[in-house]
């Protein structure tokens, strides 16, 4: 109801714009033609050189200065419409994206406690009910941190805990524990490359970074996944490059997969869950580290490359995001 009325509000708006600019355009024209067949018919009683800077002049000017001004601010209108009508639509995906993906676990839920009241489970029974139940909170409260933590960002109050790391030794031991949280088997990844180098990064951000990008090559994969990392350091900066075999991303979806709420729609795949926060959280974390992110693909059927760049720590005098320090010292892991 909300959206129906929002958007009958800005095509009225649009309308009335448009009308009243018509409107002034004919009240102009019919101005300027009025005077000047009047102009005409006195024009032997009038003085040339009055008759062309009053005339012709002025009125012509001041004319095509209004129509300027009327169509920039339409334009303007036209282009707050479009702007409130994609917002709607994003609002109206993410609503229904959030509510689909609350309302499962909450089912599930729901229906592992009526089994334990009405029937008598074996305890073993119930020790796997009981697993299946904390899973399913734990989702839960990943899909509410993640809510939280993109306000927290949006308002700057998202709190990093950054510290130096052996960079290696901490994105294989963060890559390693997202594949097996999302019980991904040796054989379908590989971790390769070196990084001997340090970075000054927040250990649970970065985990939120690797958990989504494995998250979406399994949700977006038809066939047995497979799955790339490489690791390489060089002129100052930490390269992470993240590739799997999925369905690929069309090179006019590219630029859009890290906005907010965006998601991806595929016929190959209908019924990926999600909300869309994904990849713009990764997008937000890395920049909170001073890095960048990228995405790169042939397109449909030939797998993503992501790509992470994150600047090396050299020493605290010269390296640039010692302004989140906040007068602390550095601890080395």
């Amino acid at each position: 109801m909300r959206g129906k009325h929002s958007l009958f509000y800005h095509i009225l708006i649009f309308i009335i714009a448009q009308l009243v600019w018509l409107s002034l355009l004919g009240i102009w024209i019919y101005w300027y033609v009025s005077n000047y067949i009047i102009f005409e018919k006195v024009g032997e009683e009038v003085s040339p050189q009055l008759v062309y800077d009053v005339q012709n002049a002025l009125p012509f000017v001041l004319g095509l200065i209004l129509l300027i001004g009327l169509s920039f601010i339409t334009s303007l209108i036209f282009r707050h419409l479009n702007v409130q009508l994609r917002i709607n639509k994003l609002y109206d995906s993410f609503i229904s994206n959030v509510t689909h993906e609350l309302k499962s676990p909450l089912s599930s839920i729901q229906l592992y406690l009526e089994t334990l009241r009405q029937r008598n489970v074996p305890e073993e029974k119930m020790k796997e009910f009981i697993n299946m139940m904390m899973k399913d909170t734990d989702r839960l409260q990943g899909l509410i941190n993640s809510i939280l933590d993109i306000s927290a960002q949006n308002s700057r109050k998202l709190i990093l805990n950054y510290q130096v790391y052996k960079a290696e030794t901490l994105i294989k031991k963060l890559i390693e524990e997202s594949f097996e949280r999302f019980h991904v088997n040796q054989e379908s990844y590989r971790i390769s490359g070196e990084a001997d180098c340090e970075v000054f990064a927040g250990k649970d951000a970065l985990k939120i970074v690797f958990d989504n990008l494995v998250d979406n090559a399994l949700k977006y994969c038809t066939k047995q996944p497979e799955i790339d990392v490489k690791l390489e350091c060089n002129s100052g900066k930490l390269v992470i490059g993240f590739s799997d075999n999925g369905i690929g991303i069309p090179s006019g979806e590219q630029k859009k997969v890290f906005n907010k709420f965006y998601r991806i729609y595929s016929s190959n795949i209908p019924n990926v869950k999600g909300t869309g926060l994904g990849l713009y959280r990764v997008k937000e974390i890395i920049k909170s580290h001073h890095g960048k992110v990228t995405v790169h693909s042939e397109g449909e059927g030939k797998g993503t490359t992501f790509r992470i760049e994150l600047p090396v720590y050299k020493g605290a005098k010269d390296f640039p995001l010692k302004k989140f320090l906040f007068g602390k010292k550095l601890k080395q892991v």
